[in-house]
């Protein structure tokens, strides 16, 4: 059976709609093996985060060496990785086994405000792991973290994409959840020589936990299973699009999103 595997190194959510659960679950729903190295514990339901418990440093270098001397995962995602010491290690390990099509999700604040990232942290992602991504996939406030200017403008994005290409990463994908001027969500994804927009009626919904982690996980199952970067992030965002319109509803703040539903309307139409 020819299965292909995908790694995710993040954060544990116990509310299962971001982080390693959030992850797991796409890559499951989109028939790819998920393998987890779990970087930090986060206390945190839907009103918010409650706590944030990293791994030690040797037991995350141990969970990245048990994969990569015995599996082949065919992509790589990064969520939250909380510090500067764990993302020069993530980014050492990559060269060492070997891993390509990196999706880079640069987690740094929670869907309440919670800082997910130590500030010291993003001078590493931008030095030493974005020069290895395949794509980075940052919404509009963490891609004005990373290049250290506002986002106003569709214009605005346009430009950061280019920065954060000409950082090192060969696409950029700038989520477009954050812009309200709008009935549409539009992103943005930057090849080095070209614009790609992707447009989608926006939901007016709270249950939006965990879409940034989710998005990404599904770019990455789709990289895994050989589909080119243009074609895994249309899929992407349809499953994500999914997923925010039939809202599963739970908890009494931002809840999580729905990951069974892609595949339910999927199933749907082949029924049809």
């Amino acid at each position: 059976m020819n299965i292909a595997q995908a790694l995710t190194i993040a954060g544990s959510d116990n509310g299962g709609g971001a982080g390693i659960q959030a992850d797991l679950k796409t890559f499951q729903e989109l028939g790819v093996y998920g393998m987890t190295v779990i970087t930090a514990i986060a206390a945190q339901n839907t009103t918010g985060v409650q706590g944030v418990f990293p791994i030690d440093y040797d037991g995350i270098a141990q969970q990245l060496d048990s994969t990569g001397v015995d599996f082949q995962p065919r992509a790589i995602k990064t969520g939250m990785l909380y510090s500067a010491e764990i993302i020069r290690l993530v980014a050492a390990k990559c060269q060492q086994y070997d891993w390509s099509n990196l999706v880079i999700d640069p987690v740094m604040v929670a869907k309440g405000g919670a800082p997910l990232l130590q500030q010291e942290a993003v001078q590493a992602l931008v030095e030493d792991l974005l020069p290895l991504a395949l794509v980075i996939t940052p919404n509009i406030p963490e891609a004005e973290l990373l290049i250290g200017s506002s986002i106003r403008n569709l214009s605005e994005r346009e430009e950061a994409a280019k920065q954060l290409v000409q950082m090192g990463s060969t696409y950029a994908l700038i989520k477009g959840g954050h812009d309200t001027g709008s009935g549409t969500v539009i992103d943005i994804l930057y090849d080095g020589h070209s614009f790609h927009y992707l447009e989608n009626l926006r939901v007016m919904t709270r249950h939006t936990h965990g879409t940034g982690c989710t998005f990404s996980a599904a770019i990455t199952a789709e990289l895994a299973k050989g589909a080119p970067i243009l074609a895994a992030v249309t899929t992407a965002r349809a499953f994500i699009q999914a997923a925010i319109e039939d809202e599963l509803g739970f908890g009494t703040g931002h809840g999580p999103t729905n990951h069974f539903a892609y595949q339910r309307r999927q199933r749907g139409a082949a029924d049809a």
